[in-house]
């Protein structure tokens, strides 16, 4: 039984240096995974999986300039559409469009016609697919996006509004969006405590937070180990639904919804197997890839 990797940037030569994990503290590590060219950690304290050494920072933002960058954008037009259905898949799940109801629902003129839609911000957003889609359904939207020839075109032909950094850079104003969306960005991250704790800070009080990252614990990633598709150079850490949810917690959310799906990757199985282990996956919460749903507390 094969597996296929996700896309990642070319394995290279980087500085790094070893820092505590980012969970909990703790120094304490064990091998978890070895793969060509890098290898994962597991926390001896809170069993959070990542590298260690991590690349720097400079490092990090070199993967996505030059060759790879367009290399990159490239990879994001071709798989558009099924990036996009996933997409919106996975916060239908997650309870967004429900949510939605809600929110732009407080500017039909009978509730005094608010002024101005809600803001939803997009970290990670790519070519802007996804909020070229919220932006026609009424929300305000934001992107940011650290590969700049993705980030410039959403801007010259989506006309989207979009960061070219992190949100750690963005400096955004505290408490001015009121949902964060960040799928497949946290595991990309040197530090997803500080970026955690900045979603939390621009948040609006009683604002969303959906993110979206591979589960290290899901049936997919035990079955094949270091083959599995997301062990990949481009991901510093791979959570569980058990570190993801000690993280958001840790930062003041109050986690709402968890949800996962993906049994098996496409061309890993034959077709009927892959289709029931996908729908065994998902109605056991074993899933590929999790989604959590948290929310800022409303009083601050």
């Amino acid at each position: 039984m094969k597996n296929i990797k996700t896309w990642s940037t070319p394995i290279r030569a980087e500085a790094k240096k070893y820092v505590p994990c980012p969970l909990c503290g703790s120094t304490s590590f064990v091998p978890a995974l070895t793969c060509e060219g890098f290898s994962f950690v597991r926390c001896n304290l809170c069993s959070l999986v990542q590298q260690n050494p991590q690349p720097v920072q400079e490092a990090i933002e070199n993967r996505y300039s030059g060759h790879s960058s367009q290399a990159y954008l490239e990879y994001e037009l071709h798989n558009e559409i099924p990036f996009l259905s996933l997409q919106i898949k996975g916060l239908e799940d997650g309870g967004f469009f429900k949510l939605e109801k809600q929110f732009l629902g407080t500017m039909a003129p009978e509730n005094g016609n608010r002024a101005e839609p809600p803001l939803v911000l997009d970290i990670g957003c790519a070519t802007g697919a996804l909020l070229e889609q919220l932006r026609d359904r009424g929300w305000d939207t934001l992107g940011i996006e650290l590969c700049s020839p993705a980030a410039d075109y959403a801007r010259k032909v989506r006309k989207l509004p979009v960061i070219t950094g992190t949100i750690e850079t963005a400096d955004l104003a505290t408490a001015s969006v009121d949902i964060v969306l960040a799928s497949h960005v946290i595991e990309h991250v040197n530090n997803p405590k500080a970026f955690v704790d900045e979603i939390y800070r621009i948040l609006k009080p009683g604002g969303y937070f959906f993110v979206t990252t591979p589960n290290i614990a899901g049936f997919q990633a035990r079955l094949f180990g270091s083959r599995w598709r997301s062990a990949i150079f481009d991901h510093l850490y791979l959570f569980s639904k058990r570190t993801l949810a000690q993280l958001l917690i840790d930062a003041g959310f109050a986690i709402e919804t968890v949800v996962s799906w993906g049994g098996l990757a496409k061309g890993s199985a034959p077709t009927l197997v892959k289709v029931m282990a996908d729908r065994l996956a998902k109605w056991l919460n074993w899933g590929d890839v999790v989604l959590m749903r948290c929310r800022k507390a409303s009083c601050q």
